[in-house]
């Protein structure tokens, strides 16, 4: 069930990435390509349709549940929510924004300061699909970080499972090559290899693996320091935020095979659609910044900022080297503050 879940929840989006890119590849021979572009603008349109329905109904929803008091009742039982404000706009505003992203004047205007180009339809869905990130990070604002960690202690509690588990891990890191591979046009305008180069994932150098190591390890005294800036300043500091965190990837920092996975696992998924599918296109500042904000278990927090340094390191280490680099950088960068984390509590458990 966990397989089939994540697949689920990212089959509309490897679906419609792949009608985009039939739809280019039509358009690249020359040959009548709209009605394909037009089927993954309307299913692109329908999903963000469906998101600006709902977010409005978020805005409503304080005002229902003063009309109807066993409603607020019923929702706080299931699961509280922190700001229907957040729930509301957050996902209203992106969800407009993504139907007009997919109107031809606007990709027009962005086309003439960035490289996308305006009738791409493979290029169009892809800008529009950055919306969901602001959609997905409102959600997490909205229901906030410790209504969510609440949620997930009672889940394991009852369930005796923890929210993600190393399948749960493996699988969305899967999916997320998969689509990175769908999203440059594997099985459609391009061969595996030919998808491979495009992303720029290819075997490293023993010089490239140092640097990427390097980077890592450099980065991790620098985030050590802003933490200890953090936590006597109490600037940026969420306490929620470490309690998600826990909840969320505690339970697989108990084995070495845990530590390993939230390394590489992270590092492979991400860094393919990030860095190897996303940044030729929207650029290292803001792949960095859609980087950061799709970590919303971090809200927006001192934490948030440092995953947009470490995307603009990763980023540089795309352009410079490879997307290998920077996965190497990123496994190494993950596994080593977990490990650090996990010492600190030891020591402090033994104080």
């Amino acid at each position: 069930m966990e397989i089939l879940g994540v697949i689920l929840q990212f089959l509309p989006v490897i679906v419609i990435l792949f009608v985009a890119n039939l739809a280019q590849k039509l358009r690249a021979q020359e040959q009548p390509y709209m009605p394909l572009a037009v089927l993954a603008y309307l299913l692109l349109a329908l999903l963000f349709a469906f998101l600006a329905l709902m977010g409005i109904a978020f805005l409503f929803a304080p005002a229902a549940m003063q009309m109807q008091p066993e409603l607020q009742s019923q929702i706080n039982t299931v699961l509280p929510i922190q700001s229907w404000a957040w729930l509301g706009w957050g996902i209203t505003i992106p969800a407009l924004a993504g139907l007009a992203l997919l109107l031809k004047p606007v990709r027009r205007w962005i086309a003439s300061f960035s490289t996308l180009d305006a009738g791409n339809p493979l290029h169009a869905v892809s800008l529009a699909m950055t919306m969901f990130i602001p959609i997905y990070l409102a959600l997490t604002l909205g229901i906030g970080l410790d209504t969510l960690s609440a949620q997930l202690a009672k889940q394991t509690e009852e369930t005796g499972q923890p929210p993600v588990t190393l399948t749960f891990l493996w699988t969305q890191t899967a999916t997320f090559i998969f689509i990175a591979l769908i999203g440059v046009g594997w099985l459609t305008r391009r061969s595996f290899g030919e998808a491979l180069a495009r992303l720029d994932i290819v075997r490293p150098t023993l010089r490239q693996v140092l640097i990427g190591i390097g980077g890592a390890l450099a980065m991790v005294p620098i985030v050590s320091l802003l933490s200890a800036v953090a936590q006597a300043t109490g600037i940026g500091v969420d306490a929620n935020v470490d309690a998600l965190t826990e909840q969320l990837i505690g339970p697989i920092t108990q084995s070495p095979l845990g530590i390993l996975s939230i390394g590489l696992a992270a590092a492979i998924g991400e860094e393919a659609i990030f860095r190897g599918a996303m940044q030729p296109r929207f650029g290292l500042i803001a792949t960095a910044l859609l980087f950061a904000l799709v970590h919303s278990n971090y809200g927006l927090s001192l934490a948030t900022l440092v995953v947009f340094a470490l995307g603009l390191l990763l980023g540089w280490l795309r352009i410079r080297y490879n997307t290998t680099t920077a996965m190497v950088a990123h496994a190494v960068y993950n596994s080593t503050l977990v490990i650090f984390a996990m010492l600190a509590a030891q020591l402090l458990g033994n104080s």
